[in-house]
């Protein structure tokens, strides 16, 4: 069953923007928050930016703030991703996360949308 999913990646140009989203289908638990996280190949997983499910206070990494923008439809359980100004080193893997009510840490994992910026 799949709980979380992704998508609108794609292949853009530097200096475009690009926008993706991810929906939380699966309705048998609460959201605390939402994030996304991405990878680069040969890269270790990074946290970009997450959204606080209630009160929409939002929070990003030093490399995309002020390019970026997190935002989320809670009535719709889905969270998007507003990438502007996007940068050769903005290539990766994107996933959505979900943090839980009552968990400390995100444990439900999408399969990912591929961003691929040329430069």
């Amino acid at each position: 069953q799949v709980q979380v999913a992704e998508s609108g990646g794609g292949l853009v140009r530097a200096g475009d923007s690009l926008n993706v989203s991810c929906v939380a289908s699966d309705h048998s638990f609460e959201i605390y928050n939402m994030g996304w996280f991405r990878q680069a190949p040969g890269k270790e997983r990074e946290f970009v930016a997450d959204i606080h499910w209630t009160s929409g206070r939002t929070y990003y990494s030093d490399s995309v703030r002020d390019r970026f923008t997190i935002s989320r439809d809670s009535t719709q359980r889905t969270m998007f991703l507003q990438m502007t100004q996007l940068k050769f080193e903005d290539t990766a893997a994107y996933y959505c996360a979900v943090m839980k009510l009552g968990s400390t840490r995100y444990d439900v994992w999408g399969r990912g949308t591929q961003v691929t910026v040329s430069s």
